[in-house]
């Protein structure tokens, strides 16, 4: 059976053409059905636009109810009970949706998911894990990355066991080298949450690398790192900035430089490809790891391909069972250490 993703259809910027966009294009691609779910009038009007999807697994869920960018999660979720958020995730906590995905408001789908959905047992706070791509070829996982600001050792104790077991069920890595972010390699640099962190992370039963740097999210030197969600964010926001300045110069610079036709088709190809690589639509979106269902939160700018993917996402997280082996190795954790 096709794996059922609900998709918040209200959520990005553009919203609802990159959702109902991903979705033609996710049910094209993927073993998936979607539940399309936000204001039935208009979702159903922006079908329209597609003939063709009237014969691919697509439905829409009536929720009357939109989330803004702007709004105030706290507040929002509480008295927005019908929004497109709640009632996504409402399918996933009746076993209807296998998954959900939003590119709306990030503290609300925070707030909404934790509330609708519950973390795990074991677990005291879900967290962000956004991927990066190194200059390997690889991909490195950071976690987390804005949904907790102010943690606790333990908390980033149980960041590494999530952030692990997704590398090894997403990215089929048997062992990630895992490392905590710090500003350097030495066991005593850091701040008092890194310094306490280190020896509960050393303790663990996994590949843990020691300290890690800022550059080591780009260059391959390992699989997951950990922080708390205020540095992860800041190193999110600025890599996204960073690529934008690059991708611009980059492309002003080929412009000036390359004269003839097939210069210009050989670098305009290459880079296509160097856009691609660095696109974070091409990675679907983050997932918020600890909950007792799947929820993967993407950018508010999301395109049909950023849709598409974080479905593809959503999917994969499900059908690997990654929530089950959380809790798993988490209570293997805290057996261990009560022994």
């Amino acid at each position: 059976m096709p794996t059922v993703i609900a998709v918040d259809a209200m959520g990005s910027d553009k919203a609802p053409k990159p959702e109902v966009e991903g979705a033609i294009l996710a049910t094209r691609h993927y073993d998936v059905r979607v539940l399309l779910v936000g204001r039935e009038d208009k979702l159903r009007e922006e079908m329209a636009l597609h003939p063709a999807a009237a014969r691919l697994p697509i439905e829409i869920v009536n929720a009357t109810e939109v989330i803004g960018m702007d709004e105030k999660a706290a507040s929002a979720v509480r008295s927005k009970r019908d929004s497109s958020m709640r009632v996504g995730l409402r399918l996933v906590r009746e076993g209807t949706a296998a998954g959900f995905t939003t590119a709306g408001n990030t503290g609300a789908a925070m707030a909404t998911a934790k509330m609708v959905l519950g973390a795990l047992p074991g677990v005291d706070r879900p967290a962000l894990a956004a991927v990066f791509p190194s200059s390997k070829g690889t991909a490195t996982i950071l976690v987390d990355v804005g949904a907790n600001v102010d943690c606790k050792p333990q908390n980033l104790e149980q960041f590494a066991i999530m952030g692990e077991m997704y590398s090894r069920s997403i990215f089929n890595i048997p062992r990630p080298r895992v490392g905590l972010l710090s500003v350097g390699e030495e066991e005593s640099k850091g701040n008092d949450l890194t310094k306490d962190a280190y020896p509960l992370l050393k303790r663990l039963p996994i590949n843990f690398v020691g300290n890690v740097e800022g550059r080591d999210l780009y260059n391959g030197n390992a699989d997951v790192i950990v922080c708390d969600g205020f540095i992860g964010n800041v190193a999110l926001k600025v890599s996204e900035g960073l690529v934008e300045a690059v991708r611009f110069l980059l492309k002003e610079s080929l412009k000036s430089t390359i004269s003839s036709q097939v210069g210009f088709l050989l670098s305009k190809k290459a880079f296509a490809d160097f856009k691609k690589r660095l696109d974070y639509a091409e990675y679907g979106g983050a997932p918020l790891l600890g909950l007792k269902g799947v929820c993967i939160v993407g950018h508010g700018s999301s395109n049909g391909t950023a849709i598409k993917n974080a479905i593809r996402v959503a999917a994969q997280f499900a059908d690997s069972k990654i929530n089950a082996k959380i809790e798993q190795e988490i209570a293997n954790e805290k057996m261990a250490h009560a022994d």
